[in-house]
């Protein structure tokens, strides 16, 4: 009886320490957004079991109190896409996996595309704010994604509302008006710290202005999209015409083209508001018109560079985004 007892007690202790692995990680979306409630499966080799948890608020699961073996972790989520990953436990090993990175899921129906549509130009937009040319630079109204959904107009004002706001976008114009102080434009302003506020003010209301009109304000009510959408295929003259063009046919939110009525109307009439502040002998027809012709070819500008440039020192864009297939 003794001998049973000890065999007893020598067993439940086995078994306890057998059972003292874990296995724990996170689900994500591909842009890096938590996934709640995700349906993780954790399957056994030897011997054929498995349980299942639900990812919880932060995206994490976790599997306590594991027998060391060999294991697959299947984690599914409604509208995204399945993912699987093979595991090996050690005995008392407190294993912490790899993240799972969802992409998201086919659509099949008509509702399913009007809803995922709106969800993944949320999820889209939050990648394109974190775009930034050499992980400095700004680089917000690039859209690697060819087929990417319709901002709303809520979504338009947020975009413009951050590029503005950048800090980059002081820094910018900062050396934007030094180069006015040097050149002595727009001299009615006067020369020293006087001279170089009010050339900063105007420059910044000049760009604020633009931004908002041409890229929320009109885009909003003519329900075109105020992003270049990179090409990155065809031959360099192709891209190149593409690029500058863009900078007077855009894309509706219906996907089709169409005349660039928000960045055009918008550009001259920021030019025209600019006579509010700029300097009294340099107000009048010719700044309206001069401040939207160059706002208009510094787009043109901006979009080549965007074409043939920026997309390899832009860090952070997915790596699925690659311009038109």
């Amino acid at each position: 009886m003794i001998k049973f007892f000890v065999f007893l007690l020598c067993s439940l202790s086995a078994a306890s320490y057998a059972q003292t692995s874990s296995v724990s990680g996170t689900v994500l979306d591909v842009n890096g957004g938590i996934v709640r409630g995700a349906q993780v499966t954790l399957v056994a080799d030897v011997p054929l079991s498995s349980r299942t948890v639900l990812s919880d608020d932060g995206g994490g699961f976790s599997f306590p109190s594991l027998v060391a073996g060999k294991f697959t972790i299947t984690v599914t989520a409604a509208g995204l896409e399945t993912a699987s990953s093979a595991i090996v436990l050690q005995p008392e090993e407190k294993l912490v996996v790899p993240e799972f990175r969802l992409s998201p899921a086919a659509t099949t129906t008509d509702v399913q595309v009007s809803v995922t549509q709106t969800e993944l130009a949320t999820e889209q937009l939050k990648a394109e704010v974190q775009q930034r040319v050499l992980g400095v630079l700004p680089n917000f109204y690039s859209s690697y994604i060819w087929d990417a959904a319709p901002l709303s107009s809520g979504q338009k004002y947020q975009l413009a509302l951050r590029s503005i706001a950048d800090p980059f976008a002081f820094v910018g114009t900062g050396i934007f008006a030094a180069a006015e102080q040097w050149q002595n434009t727009f001299p009615g302003y006067g020369g020293g710290a006087q001279g170089y506020a009010k050339r900063y003010g105007a420059a910044y209301a000049d760009e604020a202005l633009s931004r908002m009109i041409g890229s929320a304000v009109l885009p909003s009510l003519l329900h075109q999209d105020p992003r270049y959408f990179y090409r990155g295929s065809g031959s360099r003259k192709s891209r190149a015409l593409y690029a500058i063009s863009s900078a007077v046919i855009c894309r509706a939110d219906s996907g089709k083209l169409q005349p660039n009525y928000s960045y055009v109307v918008g550009a001259f009439a920021a030019g025209g508001i600019s006579n509010l502040y700029h300097p009294a002998n340099d107000r009048g027809v010719g700044l309206t018109i001069g401040n939207g012709f160059l706002n208009v070819g510094t787009h043109a500008l901006d979009n080549l560079v965007r074409e043939f440039l920026l997309r390899k020192l832009t860090p952070k864009v997915p790596g699925y985004a690659q311009g038109k297939p």
